[in-house]
């Protein structure tokens, strides 16, 4: 290996991967994230899915013409390869935008419609590592999923901006009662149903085909005793009343949950945001508490750009 910038790449995956690795294997994690643009000169996002590897090149200006950068990711690949242990026909490719938050990334980039299972805390989801940006499970709410599936017992559950349902899998896993799943897009409400069949469901399971605004202005007052509300940044969906800006609309947003949660309820916020403020002052409860860091899992320690939120519903 004699390119020095390669070789320091080498070095640092390799440290990484030998110290993630062991504690993914103490807590018997298969999918889990290696490296995340931990040097500038190579801005790639790796993740492990049980036997497969899903690296994504965040997008850059790096000054090589299309052949120059062609040549340089073909010389990562053995690197990436070599150090974790899996071959190149496992390897999935996706370049993407490095984002402010959770905004665009449920666009389809592909129909090759190559689903596989995975695991997580013995509970399976279907995940897609070629026709999406994402893969369908967010692997820095692990820790998050598995404070609501401990709560859940005999519970009301709502999860707002459900994408494919994994926080109504846990909740359903917990022994809720109900779980019902709102959602702008059918792919994903359809996603999160699959799920949902792979898994043991709560009595009663439903998915909405809804804008959350919306749908929370008409839900019922004092109906659920658990919510999660994991929203985009931003969305302008042609299917929206109005656009979403979660830094404008977060209070407003959090109070249409807490109306419909039970005095002493729940409700688990989380934003990527990268410079969000709470704005605890139009928040209708003082039980607010900031558990940003006690929802980071360890292959997240730095490198986590989000805020979660435990806010219990007052009493009325």
């Amino acid at each position: 290996m004699s390119d020095p910038k390669l070789m320091m790449f080498h070095n640092r995956l390799t440290k990484v991967y030998r110290h993630l690795s062991k504690q993914a294997r103490r807590q018997q994690i298969t999918c889990w994230r290696v490296y995340d643009h931990d040097l500038p000169e190579f801005p790639f996002c790796i993740e492990i899915y049980e036997d497969k590897v899903y690296l994504a090149e965040y997008q850059r200006r790096h000054g090589m013409t299309e052949e120059e950068h062609q040549a340089w990711l073909e010389s990562c690949v053995p690197t990436i390869t070599g150090i974790l242990g899996i071959p190149d026909e496992r390897i999935y490719f996706r370049e993407r935008r490095r984002k402010a938050g959770r905004q665009g990334q449920y666009g389809k980039l592909a129909s090759e419609q190559e689903f596989f299972i995975a695991k997580e805390a013995g509970l399976s989801f279907r995940i897609n590592l070629t026709d999406y940006l994402d893969t369908g499970l967010f692997l820095d709410h692990r820790i998050t999923r598995s404070m609501v599936r401990e709560e859940a017992k005999d519970k009301r559950v709502l999860n707002l901006f459900c994408y494919t349902g994994s926080f109504s899998v846990y909740a359903a896993a917990g022994g809720a009662a109900r779980v019902d799943s709102v959602d702008l897009s059918r792919t994903y409400l359809s996603w999160a149903e699959e799920n949902m069949k792979l898994n043991t469901a709560a009595p009663q399971t439903n998915f909405i085909h809804a804008d959350v605004k919306q749908w929370l202005d008409e839900a019922p007052a004092g109906y659920y005793d658990l919510a999660v509300m994991d929203p985009p940044t931003f969305s302008n969906s042609k299917r929206m009343k109005d656009f979403l800006d979660i830094q404008r609309d977060h209070s407003e947003l959090i109070n249409q949950v807490l109306r419909v949660l039970r005095p002493g309820g729940v409700l688990y916020f989380s934003t990527n945001y990268r410079k969000f403020q709470l704005d605890k002052d139009k928040i209708e409860t003082p039980a607010i508490k900031d558990i940003t860091g006690a929802t980071t899992p360890f292959d997240f320690q730095g490198k986590l750009f989000r805020y979660c939120f435990r806010i219990t519903a007052p009493d009325r």
